[in-house]
């Protein structure tokens, strides 16, 4: 009886009747790749013509991206720019290669234009009209958007309604500095120290506060940018050390800035590691409750930024809500992290194989001696 439920389900499913998922059926017929990976080199995804966007793009998506984000890489030729873009989706742009300029047009029509380039990171007002112009004439730029668009879309499963409405929310564009990389620190406690803006120029050397509960020598910093609902972080690891380890729910996309290293992942209670190394271009999403541990191999301090859909300041979710509140508390105290002298042996181990191979020096005083 129970084989003879599941197939009607199937057969109701397989006729559009019944358990229908509107982004994927809308992103399949946009006739650009998609990627589907555990991790990608964005700067190596192929890209087609988008006729949406007037530009070469591609959809990825990631293993632990959960239900509510993708990634959408957008390809802009020598000289080319892309058709003005509204939606009521939020976006969060990391620029992966190039140079350029994006117009957004607010409220009564005035523009705010800023140049961005190599590790730019901006977030664009929820349904502003905007463009992105790549300023040279000989090279490509490539941008990686990570979006909500698929919650938006299979909530409310109408494409008109997600790119055609008019409606405007000006609270989101704040003062006009903010599109000149100028921002508002919120002082909280550290790991939750905040930057309220609209475009970072530069990842590389932005300034991030200590949050030594992560890790030996670790800095990070949250953003609100454009007053969205997604989160978006940087933090940095010193040279020769590593992060502790964490889990947390699905759809932080994680993608390097600086450096070069490795993360390994497991669920609890597994005896086999993963392992991803990841440099420049590389991102990846940590499946949700997957611990996951980063590590520093380069002869320079590593950054890494981390998208997601619900920030410290608009955490939409409880699951989210929790994750912020115990996000450096021991898993025995009820948090998500995992202390060094709790970690597994092999760990260290296998970062001071790592650093010897890379010929770093460690800088990690537990690992003396081992």
């Amino acid at each position: 009886m129970n084989h003879d439920n599941d197939r009607l389900i199937l057969e109701a499913a397989a006729e559009n009747k019944l358990l229908i998922d509107p982004y994927a059926r809308w992103a399949g017929a946009q006739g650009i790749p998609i990627v589907e990976d555990f991790g990608v080199d964005l700067l190596s995804v192929p890209t087609a013509r988008w006729d949406r966007l007037g530009a070469d793009a591609a959809i990825v998506h990631l293993a632990g991206r959960g239900d509510n984000v993708n990634i959408v890489v957008t390809e802009l030729g020598p000289a080319a720019s892309t058709e003005p873009q509204r939606h009521l989706y939020e976006e969060v742009v990391y620029v992966l290669a190039g140079r350029g300029a994006t117009t957004v047009l607010g409220p009564h029509g005035r523009e705010h234009t800023f140049e961005w380039g190599p590790r730019s990171l901006f977030g664009l007002p929820l349904n502003a009209s905007y463009r992105h112009f790549n300023s040279s004439g000989t090279s490509a730029a490539r941008l990686a958007s990570v979006t909500s668009l698929p919650l938006v879309m299979k909530v409310f499963h109408d494409e008109r309604f997600v790119f055609g409405s008019d409606w405007e929310f000006p609270e989101r564009f704040g003062e006009d500095r903010r599109f000149a990389g100028e921002g508002d620190f919120v002082h909280v406690v550290p790991g939750r120290h905040l930057w309220e803006t609209n475009f970072v120029p530069d990842l590389t050397n932005f300034e991030l506060p200590s949050w030594a509960a992560r890790g030996s020598g670790s800095r990070n910093l949250k953003f609100v940018l454009a007053e969205a609902t997604m989160h978006a972080h940087v933090s940095e690891m010193p040279v020769g050390t590593y992060k502790k380890g964490h889990r947390h729910g699905p759809d932080f996309h994680v993608f390097t800035v600086t450096g070069q290293g490795y993360s390994l992942l497991w669920y609890e209670g597994d005896k086999d590691l993963q392992r991803i190394d990841w440099r420049h271009g590389v991102v990846y999403a940590p499946p949700d409750q997957m611990f996951h541990q980063h590590f520093n191999t380069s002869p320079e301090p590593v950054r890494y930024l981390a998208v997601a859909y619900g920030g410290l300041r608009y955490p939409v979710t409880e699951e989210r809500r929790r994750h912020f509140l115990g996000i450096d508390k021991p898993v025995g105290e009820g948090g998500h992290q995992i202390d060094y002298e709790d970690e597994d042996p092999r760990i260290g181990r296998l970062y001071l194989e790592e650093l010897e191979r890379h010929g770093v020096e460690s800088k990690m005083e537990l690992l003396a001696g081992t």
